[in-house]
């Protein structure tokens, strides 16, 4: 089954950059090593909650690549894909298929780390209608999860005077409300815990799932389905400092990603 939401990928031009900018923000980046065929390199923003943002570059940015997230340089930097975990994938891509959706995978994938450490996982995903990429990868761990995402140290932040410990939830933009929440359905096994015309929210562990569909023809959701498609768009991430207003981070500082604290 799913268990919580695993990573968000956030694309950047440049690898060592963003991880002096988010350093420079106050969160601790840790180096996460080479993908298996040499075309992705990544570091994680890891939190105390098991999730984390992974920050991930092209080793050759000017070289087009066929690879799902390639795309997304010429758009600009951002926020790009969601990950959810799973604890059974085999039985969870069963009930997907059986459920309607059109399942890709399971895939085997894998990096290596800088210190030699080698991680293995599988993942699946799906081919998504009339080109709406809407719906989140899925990944189970061959090698135990503990070495492919960092904890102890490595999940203290302090962002603006406020201690950043968990990702709070995601928000989806998709031109499709209805389309997109039963496709959600099929994929959580859950109803949404509330719904509008425009908005459905999910809660899967610890934390939510948004879809956002525009409510006037040039509102911000709008303008994200022309920039970049359906998908996700914006993270919010989750203090323990208490008596804070939610406060957006710097674009620049971040890449791109619209990323709240709360």
């Amino acid at each position: 089954m799913l268990r919580q939401i695993d990573h968000v990928v956030i694309v950047v031009r440049d690898l060592a950059a963003a991880q002096r900018d988010f350093a420079a923000l106050g969160f601790t980046v840790t180096p996460g090593g080479t993908h298996a065929g040499g075309l992705t390199h990544n570091a994680l923003v890891a939190f105390a909650d098991g999730v984390y943002l992974e920050l991930i570059a092209f080793l050759q940015p000017d070289q087009p690549a066929l690879h799902y997230w390639y795309p997304r340089l010429a758009e600009g930097e951002g926020i790009e894909d969601c990950c959810l975990l799973s604890d059974d994938l085999p039985a969870d891509a069963a009930r997907w298929t059986a459920n309607g959706l059109p399942v890709e995978g399971p895939s085997a994938g894998g990096r290596q780390r800088p210190d030699g450490a080698a991680l293995r996982w599988q993942t699946v995903r799906f081919t998504q209608p009339a080109g709406d990429a809407l719906l989140p990868f899925i990944i189970a761990d061959d090698t135990p999860r503990e070495l492919r995402v960092a904890s102890g140290a490595a999940t203290r932040h302090t962002v603006a005077g406020r201690d950043i410990t968990r990702v709070v939830g995601v928000r989806v933009a998709t031109a499709d409300q209805n389309a997109a929440m039963n496709s959600t359905i099929a994929l959580l096994g859950v109803l949404p815990v509330s719904q509008t015309r425009t908005a459905a929210h999910f809660i899967l562990g610890d934390q939510w799932i948004a879809l956002h569909a525009p409510a006037q023809p040039d509102d911000a959701i709008a303008e994200q389905l022309h920039q970049h498609g359906a998908g996700p768009y914006a993270l919010v991430l989750g203090s323990a400092t208490p008596g804070q207003p939610p406060m957006r981070l710097d674009a620049a500082l971040v890449h791109g990603a619209e990323i709240w604290v709360e």
